[in-house]
C-alpha cells in the first residue's frame, strides 16, 4: 500500500486538528491489530455517538513510543468534530488497500510524521508584559525552544533560533554578512566561525565545549578575533573552557540575551519609538533569513519577533 494514498486521503478530509490527528492514528493501530475487512460498526459507541477506544490516554502511549511526550488532545480525539465520518472512510480505504503488518508500520510511521509537523507548527509564545525586559524577553523565549527540542529528540531549535537571531542582529548592522544555515558546519565551508566579518570569528553555541574551543585557538593561530555567543547560563562554561586551555584573555564571550537587548537600546538612541523601529528592522531582517535558509525550526520566529514589537513598544 502506496503512502500517497495516506496522504490524499489525509488532504480530502482535512486532517490537520489534533482531535483528528489523535483520532486517526488511534485507529490506524486498532486497524492494524483488526482482522480484514474492517467492520465500523464494531468502533461506533452503544448510541453511535463517538468512535470507540479513542482516549487520551492511549494516544498518548503511542506517542511515547515514539518518544513524543508532548500532549496531543486530552481527550484522544474522541469528541472531535467530523472523526465518526473519517473513521468510516479511513476502514473502506484500508478494506480496499488491504495493507500488510509492515504498510501498517509505515502508515503509522507517517500519521507519526505529520504530528510532529503539527507540533512543530505552533509558534513560541511570548506575551507582551509591560514588565519584561528584551533580555528576559529572549530568555523566555530560548527556553521555549530549548523545551520543543527535549520534546522533539534530533532537532536543535535552540541552536537554530540563537545563531538565526544573531544573524538577524549582524544583517542589520552589515547587510552585506554573510548568512549560512544553522546546520552547516565552519570547518567543511573553510568559515572560521559561523560567522566571518572582517578578522573576526563569531561562533554561535548553546553548549560551549572542547571542540568549540580548539577551534577558537585556531582562529586565533590564523589571525582571527573569535567571539562566542551563547545563552546567559553557559557564558562562564566557555571562560572556564578557555581559561583551562589558556586564552581567556585572547577571547570574546557574550550571552545572546544581552546581545540583542544592548545592540536594540543602543541603536535606538534609548527612545521608545527608535526602539520600536530597531525591532521592525530585526522582523524585515531575520524574514530575509528565513527565505533565504528555509529553516523550517526557527520560521516560526516571526511570529514571536512581531510579538517583541508590542513589548518593545511598552517599555519605558
Amino acid at each position: 500500500m502506496g503512502i500517497d494514498a495516506i496522504e490524499e486521503f489525509r488532504k480530502s478530509h482535512g486532517i490537520n486538528t489534533k482531535g483528528n490527528l489523535a483520532g486517526i492514528l488511534q485507529l490506524n493501530r486498532a486497524f492494524s491489530k483488526d482482522t480484514l475487512p474492517i467492520n465500523p460498526d464494531d468502533y461506533l459507541t452503544g448510541k453511535e455517538g463517538q468512535v470507540k477506544g479513542l482516549s487520551g490516554a492511549n494516544c498518548q502511549s503511542i506517542l511515547e513510543e515514539y518518544h513524543i511526550k508532548r500532549v496531543l488532545a486530552s481527550e484522544g480525539g474522541r469528541t472531535s468534530r467530523g472523526l465518526m465520518g473519517i473513521m468510516k472512510d479511513y476502514a473502506a480505504l484500508i478494506n480496499e488497500e488491504r495493507p500488510s503488518s509492515k504498510d501498517f508500520s509505515e502508515i503509522e510511521r507517517f500519521w507519526i510524521d505529520r504530528i510532529r509537523k503539527f507540533f512543530n507548527s505552533k509558534p513560541f509564545r511570548l506575551e507582551a508584559d509591560e514588565s519584561l525586559s528584551i533580555t528576559a524577553a529572549v530568555g523566555n523565549l530560548l527556553e521555549q525552544a530549548k523545551k520543543r527540542q527535549k520534546e522533539n529528540p534530533g532537532t536543535m531549535y535552540e541552536g537554530t533560533v540563537l545563531q538565526q537571531l544573531v544573524a538577524a542582529k549582524l544583517s542589520i548592522i552589515m547587510p552585506e554578512v554573510e548568512i549560512n544555515g544553522a546546520s552547516v558546519a565552519d570547518d567543511p565551508t573553510g568559515r572560521g566561525g559561523d560567522f566571518n566579518i572582517g578578522d573576526t570569528a563569531i561562533h554561535c553555541t548553546t553548549a560551549p565545549a572542547t571542540l568549540l574551543m580548539e577551534k577558537c585557538q585556531r582562529n586565533i593561530k590564523n589571525g582571527l578575533h573569535p567571539i562566542i555567543i551563547t545563552v546567559k547560563d553557559r557564558v562562564k562554561t566557555a571562560w572556564d573552557l578557555a581559561a583551562d586551555m589558556g586564552f581567556a584573555e585572547r577571547l570574546e564571550v557574550w550571552d545572546i540575551q544581552s546581545f540583542l537587548s544592548t545592540n536594540v537600546h543602543e541603536h535606538g538612541h534609548f527612545s521608545q519609538d527608535e526602539r520600536k523601529t530597531m525591532l521592525t528592522d530585526l522582523v524585515t531582517s531575520y524574514n530575509k533569513i528565513l527565505t533565504h535558509t528555509r529553516q523550517t525550526p526557527a520560521c516560526v520566529l516571526s511570529t514571536v519577533i512581531r510579538k517583541m514589537l508590542i513589548l518593545a513598544a511598552n517599555l519605558n
